[in-house]
């Protein structure tokens, strides 16, 4: 009963913050960018817990069992990802005034690249969103719900209202204060659960921090190894690439930077919140490392599965009812403040990009409100699927899927040719699978297996297919002038 009054108390704070939020307008404006009137340092904060999902809340910490702490190196390349994105991309959204990022490819390319790159986004974040979200919901289920009677089948669609009636009247303007809130609250739940792991360990701060550094598992950096995945230089350089394909080029990721009142405080923001996002998961991989030493001290075996690392202490009611509380806020702050920014990104893309009624109101409410209900069905049909191939597959999916944005955006950007913009959604399609092919028959002939890397290399074949499909349509140009003369 503890936990089920915690999450609504908790979401009648982020109603709170709606109402306040969106009392004086219900315009389309306000939902899609805040009227502009953004603080910077409020998007910077929000952002954060934006960027770190309810898997991210359970998974960093489980990373250390078998990688250790070298995902920090990927962390120091999203540092450079987030400059580029700043200095790089913001001007080109600030000059045009974007509502959606994908216009630009209008702009640039033609009407067909447009709505290609606003479909593989909404292919990507509705699966990929969904998927993060029904990993939360399991975890929830599993270790805290299922304690007290609430079936699963009642879980997806009230935590999903939850997202919906305090998203549907302000929309962006009400996520980056409701945000702020719940990375508060997020680094607040994680700070405490900490404490409370070193009283644990009977550990001051100072011998916890020593204990860390000389622990087994506290190894950052890997350099001897070109095969391994956790080679520092692919672990920096797919940091870089992450960062500029999934923030970047991300319309969930950037709506919130586009309602800054100026480019120079949108900069400011975003090179803000990528230096934060190192000491941000500095923490959690402590976290990590503390729990296993924690299980050495009290003689428990370790889950199989990482990801089941901080639920079996934090959830579990191991070390009290009150971690249990402070896990149940921190996984549910983390998991809403992703969500909710994907559904009103979907929607934004939606009535913008797909649709093309920008002004719509009617339209736009009824768009949120379906996309709610498709993003419930999705979980739900994960849980009906109840297989890991599957939800494994749709994440291989999403990889594959921000390819091709990349190479858009680079060509774009890079480049002052032209295309034939009918091919290029045939491109953008042929890409990832000619990807998917290239990394099976390495798999196989050489046991290279690719990771992160996989990315770049789907931007640059859609890049060359893209350079390609205008010189096949001058080709084709010269041979009907020889048939005419």
């Amino acid at each position: 009963m503890v936990i089920i009054l915690t999450i609504l108390a908790y979401f009648c704070v982020l109603l709170l913050f709606s109402h306040l939020t969106a009392r004086r307008t219900h315009s389309n404006e306000t939902f899609y960018r805040a009227n502009r009137r953004s603080p910077w340092y409020m998007v910077a904060f929000g952002m954060v817990g934006a960027s770190i999902s309810g898997i991210t809340f359970v998974s960093v910490p489980g990373m250390v069992m078998k990688t250790d702490m070298t995902y920090l190196q990927m962390c120091l390349g999203f540092i450079v990802g987030y400059f580029l994105v700043a200095f790089l991309l913001l001007p080109v959204y600030y000059r045009y005034n974007l509502t959606t990022i994908y216009s630009y490819l209008q702009r640039r390319l033609g009407e067909r690249s447009y709505k290609t790159g606003a479909s593989f986004f909404l292919l990507s974040k509705i699966t990929g969103a969904a998927v993060r979200f029904f990993v939360v919901c399991i975890l929830l289920q599993r270790f805290v719900l299922d304690g007290v009677g609430v079936p699963f089948w009642v879980t997806v669609p009230v935590m999903v209202l939850l997202i919906w009636l305090y998203t549907r009247k302000g929309g962006i303007k009400t996520l980056v204060w409701t945000d702020s809130f719940q990375t508060t609250c997020m680094f607040a739940a994680l700070i405490l659960i900490i404490y409370q792991v070193m009283a644990a360990l009977g550990m001051s701060p100072s011998e916890a921090v020593a204990a860390i550094a000389h622990d087994s598992h506290s190894r950052l950096f890997v350099f001897d190894d070109w095969f391994s995945r956790q080679n520092f230089w692919k672990q920096f350089l797919s940091g870089i690439f992450v960062v500029i394909v999934m923030t970047g080029l991300d319309q969930d990721m950037m709506q919130k930077n586009l309602t800054c009142k100026t480019l120079r405080e949108a900069q400011k923001d975003m090179c803000s919140y990528g230096f934060a996002f190192v000491p941000a998961n500095l923490l959690f991989l402590s976290l990590g490392v503390l729990l296993l030493m924690l299980a050495q001290k009290q003689g428990m075996a370790l889950p199989e599965a990482p990801d089941d690392l901080l639920p079996m202490f934090a959830a579990s009611g191991a070390m009290g009812t009150g971690v249990v509380v402070l896990f149940t806020i921190g996984i549910v702050a983390a998991s809403f403040s992703s969500a909710d920014s994907a559904l009103t990104a979907i929607t934004t893309s939606l009535c913008v990009d797909i649709l093309g009624k920008r002004e719509d109101v009617r339209l736009r409410k009824r768009m949120h409100l379906l996309v709610a209900v498709v993003f419930m069905l999705f979980i739900i049909a994960f849980k009906a699927i109840n297989s890991t191939s599957v939800i494994d597959a749709i994440y291989i999916l999403c990889s594959y899927t921000y390819g091709p944005l990349l190479g858009l955006f680079a060509f774009s950007l890079l480049t002052r040719r032209a295309v034939d913009d009918r091919w290029v959604p045939w491109v953008c399609v042929a890409s990832p699978l000619v990807c998917f092919a290239i990394d099976a028959a390495t798999s196989h002939f050489t046991g290279y297996q690719f990771g992160y890397e996989l990315l770049m290399l789907n931007g640059a074949l859609t890049f060359w297919g893209l350079f390609c499909s205008k010189w096949r349509q001058n080709t084709s140009n010269e041979t009907n002038d020889k048939r005419i003369s």
